[in-house]
């Protein structure tokens, strides 16, 4: 009996030591999950700003919003790391250009074709984003919801845009007036929102005005 007892104390000292060998050989393993402030690059791929530095890549658009629904289209969306240069909405008023009119929707992907595939009107401002497109991914402009969601982001992803060489969303009055790719609602022929990036207000403007854009991108593994 009590050899048997020996034998016991013997197997539980001998698992200790095991379980203690293995803690002590335990590693933190890298946290590779997207996060708010990291950077899209030409690769395809979306990096710490760590690794776009140590690594030299060519950084294309930073992180703003993680998707944690499943009704929303991809796994989040990136801003582009400068503007579109001014232009207009449409060439020529009178034309419904078939967006969603919506306020709410994340549907700026779709609003862009639409406002690019009408063909009784030409849209600028659709043809200047869509030659942006490259290494796979798709630049388009932002719905007013997602104009929000950019807004509501701005102090905490400017300093990766200035750090990968872009242009930092403003704060001045007279610079913080962006297109976004809603058309307004019972007006659609004639007037689509600006939206304020410097004070979250919005205006009704006719498209034929020239207005600059932050393009973005929805994020897909």
């Amino acid at each position: 009996m009590k050899n048997q007892i020996k034998n016991i104390a013997t197997c539980c000292v001998a698992a200790i030591s095991i379980l203690l060998s293995s803690c002590d050989a335990h590693k933190d393993f890298p946290d590779t999950a997207m996060k708010v402030g990291h950077i899209l690059c030409t690769d395809g791929n979306v990096h710490s700003i760590e690794e776009v530095k140590a690594k030299k890549k060519e950084p294309i658009a930073v992180v703003f919003y993680i998707n944690q629904s499943e009704d929303v289209e991809g796994n989040g969306y990136a801003v582009y790391l400068k503007d579109v240069s001014p232009t207009s909405f449409a060439d020529s008023l009178g034309i419904i250009q078939g967006t969603s009119t919506s306020l709410t929707a994340l549907d700026g992907n779709s609003n862009t074709y639409s406002i690019y595939s009408t063909k009784d009107t030409t849209s600028p401002l659709a043809e200047e984003v869509f030659q942006l497109w490259r290494y796979g991914q798709s630049a388009y402009i932002p719905s007013v919801a997602q104009m929000r969601l950019l807004y509501s982001m701005k102090t905490v992803i400017n300093p990766y845009i200035i750090a990968c060489g872009g242009t930092p969303l403003p704060d001045e009055a007279n610079e913080c007036w962006y297109w976004t790719s809603t058309e307004v609602k019972g007006q659609a022929s004639v007037k689509a929102w600006l939206y304020s990036l410097e004070s979250g207000g919005m205006l009704e403007t006719p498209k034929i005005q020239a207005h600059k854009a932050r393009p973005i991108v929805t994020l897909n593994n």
